[in-house]
This record gives C-alpha cells, structure tokens and sequence, in this order.
C-alpha cells in the first residue's frame, strides 16, 4: 500500500467516534479496493449536525445534513500532488442511520468513509450503471473488512 496522509479534524467530541486509526484503515480499504497505488492525502472532518446542514445547503443547496460530503480537490493540470480532497462525516447522523438501519455504528461509519473517498477518486452512484459499480466496489471493500453488504 502506498503512503497515505490523513489528517483527522474534530467538530464534535471524540467520545462516540472512532479513532483517527479507523479512519486511516478503512481509507487504505478504499483506496486498495480501488486499486490506488499511489500517494494519497486527504482530509476527514468529522462535523455535527449544524456544520453538516450548512456545508449541504452551501455546496449542494441542499437543506439539511447529511452523512457525508466529498469535496474532491481541485487541482491545476499536471499539478503532481497526492492530494484527493476532503470529507465531511456527519456525525449525529451516521450514529442515527445506523440505529434505523439495525447495524453496528462502527459498519456504518466504515460505509460512509469509504463511500466518500471513492467520491474523492472519481466514482458517483447519480447514473443507475454508475451507482451499480460504486456500491459493487463498496460492497467487495467491506466484506475484506468482515462487513456485510450494506445495500442487501
């Protein structure tokens, strides 16, 4: 696995979050799923629901928080860095899909890290064929980790 940078930020306590450590593996899951062999960094922050609300309804014009936002960077050509971008993980509602949905919060925080940093590489589930091979991809990532298919 190449060398991977990921700087963790916190905007909610750290009680009830994983650890920067998690984050980390789950991240080199993606990023080795997706068959990234290069330097990677990138940024997780992990927000409350009042920060997720207005990062939706600034950058999507979407009203109100959601579980993760990607923010792939945006680099000028032929610009070599190893950045890939930002995540935003909604905190508040992570812990509250996962209690709907019936599954362990730590599979559900695993999920969304790694659907965010498959945003970040370029993947997108808004065409039914696109979605298909993104939650494939998702899918075949958690089940390396030990996680069942959250689509099933």
């Amino acid at each position: 696995m190449p060398n991977t940078t990921i700087h963790v930020s916190y905007g909610v306590p750290r009680a009830g979050v994983p650890s920067a450590a998690s984050f980390r593996q789950w991240t080199d899951a993606a990023l080795a799923g997706a068959k990234r062999r290069k330097a990677t960094e990138l940024s997780i922050r992990l927000v409350d629901s009042a920060e997720g609300r207005q990062l939706n309804r600034d950058y999507r014009g979407k009203d109100y928080a959601t579980n993760v936002l990607s923010f792939p960077a945006e680099l000028p050509p032929g610009m070599p860095m190893p950045l890939i971008g930002d995540l935003a993980i909604c905190a508040p509602v992570v812990t509250r899909e996962a209690a709907e949905q019936g599954k362990p919060a730590r599979h559900h925080w695993a999920h969304m890290t790694i659907h965010g940093v498959l945003h970040l590489l370029g993947y997108d589930h808004i065409e039914d064929a696109e979605a298909d091979v993104m939650e494939a991809l998702e899918t075949r990532i958690l089940a390396r980790l030990g996680i069942a298919d959250p689509y099933g």
